[in-house]
């Protein structure tokens, strides 16, 4: 009887469950999703072909621990006889890598012989200073110290300071698996921190690779004009400069009082005379005053003064204009790090002499 109830039971429950499943339920289990189509996708923007520019690409580095050092060496003053310029004094990073001076202020206020260039994105160059007579970053390095009129020290006494502070004779026998260190290690590490220095990324750059709206119409047209002067038959390459020597007054000549003779103080050839390194335009809003000479103290004034002497051309105020918008759009993302913090000197130590003779 009881198993009786039970399959009339279970029988009652298929009963309700399968009249509950009514022909519009039956449906919708079997009506397909609907499609979801998505829209298409814009084109990737393509880098621009036939350009005389190409954009600046980020610093690949090769030994991270040589460049730390190279960063240390130079933000420090002690490689100099008055304990107080360094390498940033001169090229300092928060100012585009130039000092915004005329010309630099070296040993016991002594004014130097010519404008400083910017060490950002100098590795660009074909060659180091406004005569070439660096062949690379490394010998340029070593230049300044040695100078009398700029850090006056030597070779020797800096790596006497150097070999004196513990913290720095560990850190270069990591790097260099050396226990001594002399003048080739150290400038071949402030090189190396040297061409981590490039500034990518800037508007032009992202223009340069597509992005049509990263420079406005007036910027456009300053380009145009920049390209349809003559500008880019020397400021051409990623860098926009530094890779040849031009005479500076091709057209008419340059007036200046600054000795500087350009390229023939190295190469002893009269015709190199007044010809200096075209100096990179990445930037350039941040690198005033400009020339070796620091004659243009504006960027309108060395747009109107190149105009004339290299190109024989008047720009209008609103060409002026235009070209200056362009030159500004050059300005790359600036170096980034923290700042070294330096070893400690030592009882050993040599003493600067900032006052000293």
């Amino acid at each position: 009887m009881k198993i009786h109830s039970l399959l009339v039971g279970l029988l009652a429950v298929g009963v309700i469950a399968s009249c509950a499943k009514t022909p519009q339920a039956e449906n919708e289990k079997k009506a397909p999703a609907p499609v979801v189509v998505a829209p298409p996708k814009a084109p990737a923007p393509q880098p621009r072909a036939g350009e005389p520019v190409k954009p600046v690409e980020a610093a690949k580095v090769a030994d991270q621990a040589k460049v730390e050092l190279g960063k240390k060496l130079f933000f420090d003053p002690r490689l100099s006889k008055s304990g107080f310029i360094s390498c940033n004094s001169c090229h300092n990073l928060s100012m585009g890598g130039s000092d915004n001076l005329n010309s630099s202020i070296g040993h016991k206020w002594k004014q130097g012989p010519i404008n400083s260039p910017t060490v950002l994105n100098s590795s660009m160059n074909l060659a180091q200073f406004w005569d070439g007579r660096a062949k690379d970053l490394k010998e340029q390095a070593g230049g300044p110290i040695a100078n009398p009129g700029e850090m006056a020290f030597t070779h020797e006494l800096a790596v006497s300071v150097l070999q004196s502070i513990p913290g720095y004779v560990d850190e270069f026998k990591k790097v260099y698996a050396a226990d001594a260190i002399d003048i080739d290690k150290v400038t071949t590490a402030i090189a190396a921190f040297e061409e981590t220095l490039v500034t990518p990324n800037s508007r032009f750059d992202k223009w340069l690779n597509g992005d049509n709206a990263a420079i406005t119409k007036e910027e456009l047209a300053g380009y145009e004009l920049f390209k349809s002067s003559g500008c880019t038959n020397c400021h051409n390459g990623a860098a926009l400069g530094g890779n040849s020597f031009q005479k500076m007054g091709a057209v008419e000549p340059y007036k200046t009082k600054n000795p500087a003779a350009g390229r023939i103080g190295v190469t002893k050839d009269n015709a190199d005379r007044f010809k200096f390194k075209v100096p990179t335009l990445r930037n350039v809003e941040l690198t005033y005053p400009y020339f070796h000479d620091a004659g243009a103290p504006t960027l309108s004034k060395a747009v109107e003064v190149m105009g004339q002497i290299q190109l024989g051309k008047k720009f209008t105020e609103e060409e002026n204009a235009n070209i200056v918008a362009f030159l500004k759009t050059l300005t790359g993302d600036q170096p980034k790090f923290t700042l070294p913090l330096l070893p400690p000197s030592t009882d050993k130590t040599p003493a600067p002499q900032p006052f000293g003779k």
